[in-house]
Parts: structure tokens; sequence; C-alpha cells
């Protein structure tokens, strides 16, 4: 599902609300979450699961195209886990 998707069936499912409107409460809830990880915090849904960040510490790569070494610096990456729930319908549990 893309972010279209998700507002059109949101839209479906609440038709007293205008598609712009829909629209809105996607974005504010993305950017929600977004900002809580930035802050280094962690959003956890229950019943659905839980974002937070991880480190990734600096490495050495490698240019794939010359095999020459090159500095990767370290940086925070996103990182969702999933909750009970979701794994259990997952797995028809």
């Amino acid at each position: 599902m893309i972010r279209s998707e998700l507002v059109m069936a949101l839209a479906k499912d609440n038709p007293d609300l205008k598609a712009d409107e829909v629209e809105g409460v996607v974005d504010v809830f993305f950017d929600e979450i977004t900002n809580r990880l930035v802050d280094g915090g962690r959003v956890e849904l229950r019943g659905f699961g839980a974002f937070s960040t991880r480190a990734r510490e600096a490495r050495q790569g490698r240019n794939p195209r010359t095999g020459e070494p090159v500095p990767v610096p370290g940086k925070r990456v996103p990182y969702f886990k999933p909750g009970k729930e979701i794994r259990d319908r997952l797995n028809g549990d």
C-alpha cells in the first residue's frame, strides 16, 4: 500500500471528512513519528509495533566499480519491531 491508497481507504471509511482533511491527518501522523525518532525517542503503537532508531558504526566500504576503499560514516537508521498481534496474524496463529 502506498500513501495515496492509505488516504483513499481512510477517506472511504470516514465519508464525513474531506479528502484534504484525511490527508492532513496522515501527514500529522507520519510527521509526529518522524519527529519523535529524530529526537531520539521511540513510538509504540499497542497491537501494531514499535518504531525506534539504531546506531550503525562507521565502517570501511568499497566502491563496487573501482574496488577502492571508501569511508562510510556512522549513522542512525529507523527500525520497526512488529507487535505480537501482527506476528500472530502473519503466521496464522
